[in-house]
């Protein structure tokens, strides 16, 4: 019977120590011009314009080249835009956070563009007009190092032509 009680009341002890702990976690987010979506930056302090109510970038989550749908938005936007100028040639750059090794983050950065570029291609912009650039991580719109800067720097930048 002692044994019993024992075992009930440090069982009972550990239970409250765990719903404490819990309670006591505090999670905590940061805005700042704008709001990350899930893992992805959709603020507009960043964003340029490619021309009048285009945006000139799209943004992607950690380690990823995979379009969001408020990407797949902005790029339907710059394809309506670049049917409409068709005399303009594009170069789509490709970026990426600080984390990570330059070669790592020169071959996403190209994917990045290069998914940018395809989705570009499949609105009935020619390739031709279309080509593609990896900066990986040399050149930051932000140069902090915590997660909210690293989703500014995670993207793709449609500029026109030289």
């Amino acid at each position: 019977m002692n044994f019993s009680k024992s075992f009930r009341n440090t069982f009972l002890v550990i239970l409250l120590s765990l719903i404490v702990s819990a309670c006591a976690t505090k999670q905590t987010t940061t805005k700042v011009d704008g709001q990350m979506q899930g893992d992805v930056y959709t603020g507009t302090d960043t964003v340029k314009y490619l021309a009048d109510g285009v945006p000139d970038r799209v943004f992607f989550a950690t380690n990823e080249s995979i379009l969001t749908t408020k990407s797949r938005d902005t790029l339907r936007k710059q394809a309506n835009w670049l049917r409409d100028n068709s005399s303009i040639n594009v170069v789509v750059e490709g970026h990426a956070d600080e984390r990570g090794t330059r070669e790592y983050n020169l071959a996403l950065g190209e994917r990045r563009a290069n998914a940018a570029k395809d989705y570009l291609i499949t609105y009935g912009i020619s390739a031709d007009r279309i080509s593609v650039i990896s900066y990986g991580k040399e050149r930051p719109v932000d140069s902090g190092s915590n997660p909210l800067s690293w989703s500014k720097n995670r993207r793709s930048v449609t500029v026109k032509a030289n």
